[in-house]
């Protein structure tokens, strides 16, 4: 184990205002009423009556019914116009539930636990090696988020377990989809098998994806739409749309930048059977080769030693490969055009050098019209960026009509 720690300093995360229904459905109509109350779009049955477009009276049974089934807490008063009492302010209910999260790298896993109202109430790092195949993988994972549980109240319910794997992900089925740097992991039944061992519902997601979505929803409204461009032992992209979600494609294979070749780079052999892939030229991985040369590469954290010292080797690999990653990010630019472009990833953690890099190359390729209010620069949250948006699809999805469904069927 890496490091262990009961909080990160994670801020608080912006959650989706639910569609407003017309079903005359109970699990809809608490769900509805429970998102509005995570999301702060109405902190009291006077704000959820508009907010949900409810009757008075269906708000009201609504609330007390989540608030008898801890969903939902009173957590103090709010004043009120004129002369009326003071109206009880909602929240969500700490007891209400738990969401185990993995953040799971190439080369370590960030494992962590939240309540509904996303509060972190364990944290742990721990190394994990992809190439070892998904069993032994999932059963360090499996053991360490045993382990945090036991020091979190024991008789609050796991609500849903989110993990973020390093590859291509069918986040529909629950499987990764012939990962590059994964082998034997393909159609996996990653989701299925965390159901089956937390008896809950499992959700599999790209990791970069789950740091594109804490980045930006930890960020104003306006930050969005974003791109998240995560450069470690290989290179992958994150798009969150301008509504706050994640955009997956049609196959989930939307972001998966790292086997796109841009202008100037070398014939480099790539994992994926191509050559000049930019994950092949200009990754943590290719740079720890280049630095090694006949020796074999050097360990991805001594390159981020190197560059954390000023090696003058090590900078110059990292100006050339911004240079490369500023390409395809003018490209992505053009195609895409987000109000915010995040570069995150060991190697922007480690040095100021990629983002003065790729900031020089995408603004001097990008015409003006995409870029004069582009913001580009470093992740926020940094290393917990994952964490943050596995918070946000656990809560969610146990605030969901479906898990909610679920539970007024087994309590009754």
């Amino acid at each position: 184990m890496l490091a262990s720690s009961p909080q990160a300093p994670l801020p608080p995360l912006r959650l989706a205002t639910p569609p407003l229904s017309g079903r005359i459905d109970t699990a809809v109509t608490l769900s509805t009423v429970a998102r509005l109350v995570a999301s702060g779009a109405a902190l009291s049955k006077a704000d959820l009556v508009p907010a949900a477009g409810l009757a008075r009276t269906t708000v009201s049974t609504a609330v007390d019914e989540l608030l008898a089934r801890g969903l939902l807490q009173v957590d103090g008063t709010r004043p009120t116009a004129g002369r009326g009492r003071p109206a009880d302010r909602l929240a969500l209910s700490p007891r209400g539930g738990h969401v185990l999260l993995a953040d799971v790298g190439a080369s370590s896993a960030h494992l962590a636990i939240v309540d509904l109202s996303q509060r972190m109430l364990a944290r742990t790092e721990v190394p994990v090696d992809m190439t070892d195949g998904p069993d032994p993988v999932l059963r360090t994972v499996e053991t360490q988020l045993t382990e945090l549980r036991d020091g979190v109240p024991p008789d609050v319910p796991v609500r849903a377990v989110v993990i973020g794997l390093p590859g291509p992900v069918d986040g529909t089925h629950g499987v990764p989809v012939r990962p590059p740097i994964m082998p034997g992991w393909h159609a996996y039944p990653v989701a299925a098998r965390l159901t089956q061992t937390f008896g809950c519902p499992a959700l599999l997601e790209n990791d970069v994806n789950l740091r594109a979505l804490g980045e930006a929803r930890a960020l104003p409204p306006d930050q969005v739409p974003l791109l998240f461009v995560k450069v470690g032992t290989g290179i992958g992209g994150g798009l969150v749309s301008r509504e706050g979600v994640l955009h997956h494609g049609a196959d989930g294979a939307a972001g998966d930048i790292g086997h796109v070749r841009v202008r100037g780079a070398p014939d480099e052999p790539c994992v994926c059977g191509n050559v000049g892939c930019i994950e092949a030229v200009a990754s943590a991985g290719a740079i720890a080769r280049r630095l090694g040369g006949p020796g074999g590469p050097i360990p991805t954290a001594e390159v981020r030693a190197l560059l954390a010292r000023g090696d003058a080797a090590a900078v110059a690999a990292v100006r050339e490969a911004a240079a490369l990653i500023g390409e395809l990010v003018a490209t992505l630019v053009h195609f895409y055009n987000p109000a915010r472009v995040t570069i995150g990833g060991g190697l922007a953690a480690a040095s100021d050098e990629l983002l003065a890099g790729v900031r020089s190359v995408a603004y001097q390729r990008a015409l003006p019209l995409a870029t004069r209010n582009l913001v580009l620069t470093n992740s926020v949250l940094g290393e917990y960026a994952g964490l943050a948006g596995a918070a946000v699809l656990g809560i969610e999805r146990a605030l969901s009509a479906e898990s909610i469904g679920l539970l007024l069927a087994q309590r009754g």
